[in-house]
């Protein structure tokens, strides 16, 4: 009977250690998947106020400045920056992009997007009807983590017809990434 007793002793010290050890390092190991998609963001820097020098109704300039935040798809990705007018400027009186008081009077802009973007071309004229172009972006883009940066440098034609006082205008900026 005394051995008996040691044995069965002797077997639930042997269980025990056996359990205890089972608790460290697991089998098969865990693995951590992670699917990384195209990315874009944007963020700008503050309204543009634009002005003019006051000499001979020289034209109203002013800039817009801008990070963006860009991760296209490897294979076949884009990407692109844009603008749209959605609010004219009011009250009214005064620089108008959808019906300008003279033929002619427009707000124009143009681009810089550092690298990888590449900046639309030229000058481009602000819509209220459509979007325009800022920036393009091709396959596998990367900012850096702290962005990339882009200017909007705008032009406003300085009519004589323009009532005094102060205009204000919304323009919508959009950013994305495939």
């Amino acid at each position: 009977m005394k051995s008996t007793l040691r044995m069965a002793g002797f077997t639930l010290l042997v269980a025990g250690s056996m359990a205890f050890a089972q608790s460290g390092t697991t089998s098969p190991i865990n693995n951590v998947n992670v699917t990384v998609a195209a990315e874009a963001g944007l963020t700008i820097g503050g309204n543009a106020v634009l002005t003019s020098s006051g000499t001979n109704f020289s034209d109203y300039t002013g800039t817009t400045n801008f990070t963006y935040f860009i991760r296209t798809t490897v294979g076949g990705g884009a990407g692109a920056i844009t603008l749209k007018v959605t609010s004219d400027f009011s009250p009214a009186g005064g620089p108008s992009v959808a019906t300008p008081p003279t033929a002619g009077d427009a707000l124009t802009y143009l681009n810089t997007v550092a690298a990888p973007g590449t900046a639309a071309s030229g000058t481009q004229t602000a819509s209220t009807s459509g979007v325009t172009q800022v920036g393009a972006f091709g396959a596998d883009a990367h900012s850096t983590k702290a962005g990339n940066a882009g200017s909007t440098a705008w032009t406003l034609t300085n009519d004589p017809l323009y009532k005094t006082g102060g205009y204000s205008a919304v323009v919508t900026y959009t950013i994305s990434a495939s």
